[in-house]
């Protein structure tokens, strides 16, 4: 078991890890090598051989292996990515970047997302070193960039050019999974991840006839680019169940007591009441209109206006959303994706699955495991080139009233102490067997 040294490690990281500023707000604006170094320095200190590669000059990827006892075993990636979201100070409770340990609450930007999981690799891994522990199976650790924008110059960029590095790896673990989801009567449901869903993210574009502002015009860009959000915006996408979903709707009803009735998915998720929060973004493929641009001046009509769409698909949900964008946006609007990756899903009968869950359960016996396909995306998705299976593995056991989907990119982003503590217990755990 992780020792004393690794818990305070774990929440010393945590902070540590915070106060570096690695906020990516896309097209390249982003230095994520302070934080690579200091990850860098830990694992050498765990008597590693970690690399730095970059694609770009400051936009770093670590990457480490831990030899195992069975070399005839398949390799485990284990990855987390340094880069975080933006915050603005003025709107949070503490600064976001101070990573402010206080009333048992590690506080800052990269909390949940996922400077908390990276600290548990570190402080496990350096735990291993002190013990001579060895694991079964090799276990590459990749610490990436970019991943809250394209991946290109992290996963993306590994996967492509450094994929020697991953030699043997079959299956990996990352962010978003087996946390606590209180259902608000005494339940604590632990979701692990076995799948993603695909990301789609689009440029719409409208031409029409430029003109004055004051004269009749049946050919304006932004009529016709407004019509077609509104489509988009309003759409009611049909109900789609892959099989990771039926899993978690089977198990979740068995949980309540309900009749899994996946025939009617709608009506049983309104019987699952709080817990359907868990599956309710993954029934069905979506696209969120989330940008808009068009015009210079309110007097002249633009020949141009463009939007940008957020869609995500099922797996062996892509042809669809296709189809359905090109009905939508019609004859007067074009569409192109920006950005596009695989939809996920792995396999809930693996003895890696099994693992994940055996270890939640020693550390959490009164949570209820259950499968979970995430609405978004993860670098599971570039590490899947590679034909690596990808699950959703960052355990947390957080207590009733905060709620983890919610400090995901929001405000005051912030994770306990003993939720630090029971991730590396639970991850020292899962690795030691896997």
């Amino acid at each position: 078991m992780a020792d004393e040294q690794a818990l305070d490690e774990v929440v010393r990281f945590t902070s540590d890890l915070i106060r570096i500023d690695t906020s990516n707000r896309g097209g390249g604006d982003c230095r994520e090598r302070p934080a690579a170094e200091y990850a860098a320095e830990r694992l050498a200190g765990a008597g590693l051989r970690p690399v730095l590669l970059e694609r770009t000059p400051g936009r770093a990827n670590v990457v480490a292996r831990i030899e195992g006892t069975d070399p005839s075993a398949d390799a485990l990636l284990v990855h987390g990515h340094l880069d975080v979201v933006p915050a603005e100070a003025a709107d949070w409770s503490v600064h976001p970047f101070s990573g402010e340990v206080r009333d048992g609450v590690v506080w800052g930007r990269g909390a949940v997302d996922m400077k908390n999981m990276d600290a548990m690799i570190l402080a496990v891994v350096r735990a291993w070193r002190r013990a001579g522990v060895r694991p079964r199976r090799d276990i590459v650790i990749a610490f990436t960039a970019d991943e809250e924008d394209s991946a290109e110059d992290g996963s993306g960029f590994l996967a492509d050019r450094h994929p020697g590095l991953f030699e043997g790896c079959t299956e990996a673990i990352g962010e978003s999974g087996a946390f606590t989801f209180h259902d608000g009567t005494g339940r604590q449901i632990y979701p692990i991840a076995a799948g993603e869903r695909g990301t789609g993210w689009l440029r719409l574009t409208a031409r029409g006839r430029a003109g004055h502002g004051s004269k009749v015009n049946r050919e304006n860009a932004v009529t016709r680019l407004s019509a077609a959000v509104t489509r988009i915006g309003e759409y009611e996408w049909p109900l789609r169940i892959t099989p990771t979903v039926r899993a978690a709707l089977t198990e979740l009803a068995a949980l309540y007591g309900i009749e899994p009735d996946l025939d009617d998915p709608d009506r049983l998720l309104e019987k699952l009441g709080p817990a359907a929060r868990l599956v309710e973004s993954v029934v069905r493929n979506s696209a969120n209109p989330t940008m808009l641009a068009a015009g210079y001046k309110v007097n002249v009509i633009p020949g141009e206006a463009v939007a940008h769409v957020d869609g995500r698909y099922l797996p062996g949900g892509e042809d669809e959303f296709r189809e359905t964008l090109d009905r939508l946006t019609g004859p007067d609007v074009d569409w192109e994706f920006v950005h596009r990756e695989v939809a996920l899903q792995a396999p809930l009968d693996s003895p890696t699955y099994a693992r994940m869950r055996a270890a939640v359960a020693q550390f959490a016996p009164e949570g209820h495991v259950v499968p979970y396909c995430m609405s978004g995306g993860t670098d599971a998705k570039q590490f899947s080139r590679l034909g690596i299976t990808g699950y959703g593995f960052a355990p947390l056991k957080l207590p009733e009233g905060l709620d983890y989907q919610a400090l995901f990119h929001g405000v005051d982003e912030r994770v306990p102490v003993e939720a630090l503590h029971f991730g590396v217990r639970v991850l020292d755990r899962f690795l030691r067997t896997a």
